[in-house]
């Protein structure tokens, strides 16, 4: 049982991938990639790999360690070249079938693909290949792809590909292999992350640069929106099919899912973070005594927020965290429990003081209230809420699980009925243009061209949501909602 009630609060990143070309054991370099990449999806996880000759594929629920911890299994995973894929499924089941790389036999051979992202004419397209024939076995738009490739008339599995991606609309970090290459694409506008790097020399591809760091590789570079990269024994190849757009790369891998010591779209992680908070102490001081972050996203803006203050930081929340999978069935008391399970106040930086939390969002405001009276019960005197982002009030259907409009606070609530319902005695949303200036963009928001993807901030659907029935209001579900 995962213990997904304790993080239903937060907004889950629904995959990573990983890949490797020409080494010995790509198994093991791609299991401990993965490992890197777990915070990215914790459901389940897959490695394919090839010899050149035959195709090796294991795939399970359950977390990276737990399924390729055992030396067996990686020996079964014969070859120099594979992908791996690490998933956190979104509503509409876990299936085993739903695990990726998945893989086919087409009449060139063999080929696993795995994807990260969301199509939002997915569902759409699905009709339209049942229809010519096509049988699904999964509910993933990940398939979607695989028969869209399949169909092309092509003759190179890399054209075949790049058709198939010309017919999708959506936001997608791809990986694909055969038994001589490896590709990577990455959408058109650059909404989620793909990053290249090299280990003596072998090529790797990664959602995050933290995956290089685990096997001793030299980060190269992001890979640029609308790039296909193409590596084969030969070397590395760059091409660029896809009509120029204007890049949004998804500004919530800098709030929230990418790993602090990563490097993604230019800049590191944890420093963008720290300026975040820097501008959330200047639009949202603070007579306090304390700066506590919610443990772990919320520190970097905490420690930013406290520098700017100047008032000091401490770890005033404790994460327990080797929790793991629940011991027993998560009933109501379990679930009453849950924050207690995961966090744990720590009394003598709270007791007769005035505290600053900081904490990166709010999605639907239960876990924020359960946060507030535990600090309460530490006998804190006032609490003083900061996010450093602004109101989460749109869903969001380019590579995020998200709650319905209905379902999130800030779609029903202002900022001081919130305040009210979580128990607050001050409550600050980071402003859009300062949450742009913390990510590098000096003037803020261009509203004319944003800089970032910010759908669940603003409203702009900049792609198409093709299967939302009723339209970009938001408050409609996908026909196919099992994504990459």
């Amino acid at each position: 049982m995962h213990n997904d009630f304790l993080d239903d609060d937060k907004l889950h990143e629904e995959c990573g991938v990983f890949g490797i070309f020409d080494v010995n054991d790509a198994a093991a370099h791609i299991a401990l990639g993965l490992h890197a990449l777990q915070h990215r999806g914790q459901e389940a996880a897959g490695i394919a790999t090839t010899n050149s000759e035959e195709f090796y594929v294991h795939r399970r629920h359950g977390l990276v360690g737990e399924i390729f911890g055992k030396q067996k299994v990686i020996d079964r995973l014969e070859g120099r070249n594979g992908i791996g894929h690490t998933r956190y499924s979104t509503t509409g089941g876990n299936s085993s079938t739903n695990i990726q790389p998945i893989f086919a036999d087409f009449n060139f051979g063999g080929f696993a693909l795995a994807h990260n992202g969301n199509l939002t004419n997915a569902g759409t397209l699905r009709e339209s290949l049942i229809k010519r024939g096509s049988i699904f076995s999964t509910t993933m738009d990940t398939e979607v792809m695989m028969h869209l490739t399949s169909l092309s008339q092509e003759e190179c599995i890399v054209n075949r590909l790049i058709e198939a991606l010309k017919q999708v609309h959506g936001a997608y970090a791809v990986l694909g292999l055969t038994k001589e290459k490896m590709i990577g694409i990455r959408d058109p506008q650059g909404v989620r992350p793909l990053v290249l790097g090299k280990l003596d020399e072998s090529y790797v591809l990664a959602s995050e640069s933290c995956a290089f760091d685990i096997i001793g590789a030299e980060f190269i570079r992001d890979i640029e929106p609308g790039e296909v990269v193409v590596i084969t024994a030969d070397g590395i190849e760059s091409i660029k099919p896809f009509e120029n757009t204007a890049n949004r790369f998804c500004i919530f891998e800098y709030i929230y899912f990418a790993r602090p010591d990563s490097f993604v779209n230019g800049q590191n992680v944890y420093q963008v973070r720290k300026r975040i908070g820097q501008e959330l102490a200047k639009e949202h001081p603070a007579n306090a005594d304390v700066i506590v972050p919610i443990p772990d996203s919320g520190v970097p803006a905490a420690i930013g927020y406290s520098e700017t203050s100047g008032i000091p930081f401490e770890l005033g929340i404790i994460r327990n965290h080797y929790i793991g999978r629940t011991f027993i069935e998560p009933g109501d008391q379990i679930r009453h429990l849950g924050v207690k399970l995961k966090h744990n106040a720590n009394r003598s930086m709270i007791e007769g003081k005035s505290v600053v939390l900081i904490d990166d969002s709010i999605v639907r405001g239960t876990t924020s209230r359960k946060i507030v009276d535990m600090i309460r019960g530490a006998g804190a005197k006032e609490i003083h809420m900061r996010i450093a982002s602004p109101p989460v009030t749109h869903p969001y259907f380019y590579g995020i699980d998200m709650p319905t409009a209905s379902e999130l606070i800030a779609s029903n609530m202002s900022v001081d009925e919130i305040a009210k319902q979580i128990g607050v005695d001050s409550l600050g949303y980071l402003s859009l243009d300062g949450l742009y200036r913390g990510c590098g963009e000096e003037n803020g928001r261009n509203n004319k061209n944003p800089q970032y993807s910010d759908t669940c901030f603003t409203g702009d659907y900049h792609i198409p949501l093709i299967d939302q029935e009723g339209g970009s209001n938001g408050n409609s579900t996908t026909k196919l909602r099992e994504t990459g």
